[in-house]
């Protein structure tokens, strides 16, 4: 089968469901996908020394006096935005809410143990963040922080049986 601009689709995705999702979908299998998340900050120099503080790199090439591009993995970034710039990209009559007071996003990311989680929440409070408590599911560890903030995010680890599989039954 053929994928959007073209191109090829592998054999596994052939005789799975083909639904509207399934076919609008199917160039995933063939394009590395970039992810630019977009959150408010009161302070991009507090913000900055946040996130170089838990070990993430800044691409100037992105940043300036409105916002920084916080580099989290190849082709994984948060643009850190001045709650007034973020604004401007919201429709008329939707306001920006106050992540110190309510949560708008759950940002959640792997890391290969149970022990890197611990240290990267380790890193993020000694930056200035605000550390969780870590919950431990047995098939998946997390552990959560806000940023300087009141950004939410939860690194966690899970089980590779589980990633392939699922959690176990109940």
């Amino acid at each position: 089968g053929v994928g959007g601009a073209g191109r090829p689709i592998s054999d596994h995705t052939r005789g799975a469901r083909s639904d509207p999702l399934d076919r609008s979908l199917a160039f995933c299998k063939h394009y590395r996908m970039h992810i630019f998340m977009n959150i408010p900050a009161a302070d991009l120099a507090r913000s900055r020394a946040f996130y170089e503080g838990i070990g993430w790199s800044i691409n100037e090439s992105f940043s300036d006096e409105n916002a920084i591009c916080v580099v989290m993995e190849q082709d994984k970034f948060l643009m850190v935005l001045r709650r007034d710039f973020y604004q401007g990209f919201l429709p008329e009559g939707k306001q920006v809410g106050d992540p110190a007071t309510t949560s708008l996003a759950l940002v959640s990311f792997d890391l290969p143990s149970r022990e890197d989680v611990d240290a990267f929440v380790a890193r993020a409070a000694d930056a200035g963040g605000a550390a969780g408590a870590p919950k431990d599911l047995g098939f998946m560890y997390q552990h959560q922080f806000d940023d300087p903030d009141g950004n939410h995010f939860e690194p966690f680890w899970m089980d590779p049986v589980a990633a392939q599989s699922g959690p176990p039954a109940e």
